[in-house]
């Protein structure tokens, strides 16, 4: 039972309610998370802008979801590993790619460099080393990828954290939290 309540488009202040029926005309539904983020709309609207600015960086939708899987690992997001497996498998991740992901690795150099720096930046709350910084750079990944990498690492903790302070309820096919590569 969610800690705290999803907001309804019933419930909503009008530019609010047209926030989450914009969410349901581009998704098809309205995720329990973003009707969760409606309780505060300040909340909503930032995550909504930066999730949107965030899709128009260089990280590729595949190398966003990689970064998502691994830090909800990180995390033991239960919502967050069920929900961007399912986009992770519309962004053409298959199910080998999603469980390296959320291993914190993957087959390509490049993306297995993003996935670790993820879990680094997770596990070490960005606190990283000069060596790592250097073996990511070695990899293909530039300043600015770093930077968009730490942008995308917080977006995805500002929903881990979320769920796990409001409880929510998962709304997309339920993954085991547990498994892993």
């Amino acid at each position: 039972m969610p800690r705290i309540q999803p907001l309804s488009v019933s419930q909503a202040d009008a530019k609010t309610a047209a926030t989450l029926n914009a969410v349901k005309s581009k998704l098809g539904m309205i995720p329990n998370l973003f009707a969760t983020f409606a309780q505060a709309p300040a909340a909503l609207n930032g995550y909504l802008k930066f999730s949107e600015a965030l899709g128009a960086g260089r990280l590729t939708a595949r190398q966003r979801e990689i970064v998502a899987l691994a830090v909800a690992q990180e995390n033991a997001c239960h919502y967050c590993l069920s929900a961007h497996t399912a986009i992770g498998k519309g962004a053409g991740l298959s199910e080998q790619d999603i469980r390296a992901a959320r291993a914190a690795t993957a087959s390509d150099p490049k993306d297995a460099a993003i996935a670790d720096f993820a879990r680094a930046l997770t596990q070490t709350r960005a606190v990283v080393s000069d060596r790592e910084l250097a073996a990511l750079r070695a990899k293909g990944v530039d300043d600015g990828l770093i930077v968009e990498i730490v942008a995308n690492v917080a977006l995805n903790l500002l929903t881990n954290y979320t769920n796990h302070v409001a409880g929510t309820e998962i709304d997309f096919p339920v993954v085991d939290l547990k498994q892993a590569a």
